[in-house]
């Protein structure tokens, strides 16, 4: 049975979707079968980092309404053979994504792939919910500034009340992964620090990704910058940071100031 794991924030613009990006595709490197599916009905974004748009032909909404099937919506990575892709419906409204609907396809994505990673709309609203109901566990993805923690507090707790794992009692695995980390400004106090987020959200702290221009780059050529530019310094706390969803215990890296070639490499545990 695969883990249903739900990548969300409060505010839009963190990275959400290079994060599912990312994440799904060092785990299918990792040799894990990886489905990610687009919750942002209206816009669809994850096909474009994905590389995908020309690709797709039927969405999650065609499959809700039976339109078509799971076999036909599924777009499968040229690049990795584990991984494939569940898009979105820029042209029809969140309220197709029906709780039944949303519950079969995740149900029978679950029977053939070892993780559903679904890309979460940012905010509180109809998407997100379903995005998050049947989830066993999620990454909440923020940026070290204060209106992003704290849009990220009110997710972490729609996550402990809303969804399936919490209205049957159970607790649900929750992480945190900070995105954009700057050292040079978070030297200079223009960013919160680690520590300070982590005292705020209280949650395991699942990686941090430094601000690169290799993430924008690995967007624009429509890859996964785990994939696009897997020696680059965000690509390595991505992969880092996949380990550890798979149970591997390994150190969380903290960005420093480069005094080279991506020479970030200070090391140091996290609570």
């Amino acid at each position: 049975m695969a883990k249903v794991l739900v990548v969300t924030s409060g505010k839009g613009g963190v990275g959400k979707t290079t994060t599912t990006a990312a994440l799904g595709a060092a785990l299918a490197k990792a040799g894990q079968s990886v489905v990610l599916v687009d919750f942002d009905v209206g816009l669809r974004n994850l096909d474009l980092v994905m590389g995908a748009e020309r690709r797709v032909v039927f969405d999650l909404i065609n499959v809700i309404q039976g339109d078509a099937n799971l076999a036909q919506a599924l777009i499968k990575d040229k690049r990795v053979d584990t991984l494939s892709l569940l898009p979105a419906s820029q042209t029809r409204d969140k309220d197709a994504l029906t709780p039944e609907g949303v519950a079969k396809v995740i149900a029978d994505l679950s029977e053939k792939f070892d993780w559903v990673i679904c890309d979460s709309p940012a905010g509180i609203e109809r998407g997100a919910q379903m995005a998050m109901h049947h989830a066993d566990m999620a990454v909440i993805v923020t940026n070290p500034e204060v209106s992003s923690v704290r849009d990220s507090d009110r997710i972490i707790g729609m996550l402990d009340s809303t969804t399936e794992k919490a209205k049957a009692g159970e607790k649900m695995e929750k992480f945190l992964l900070i995105t954009r980390y700057d050292p040079q400004r978070a030297a200079r106090g223009d960013m919160l620090g680690t520590d300070d987020v982590l005292d705020i959200l209280s949650i395991p702290l699942l990686g941090i990704i430094p601000e690169s221009p290799d993430v924008l780059k690995a967007s624009n050529v429509g890859a996964p910058v785990t994939i696009a530019e897997p020696d680059s310094a965000p690509a390595r706390a991505y992969t880092e940071a996949a380990r550890r969803l798979m149970g591997e215990k390994v150190e969380v890296t903290i960005p420093t100031e480069r005094k080279g070639l991506f020479d970030w490499l200070f090391k140091r545990r996290v609570a």
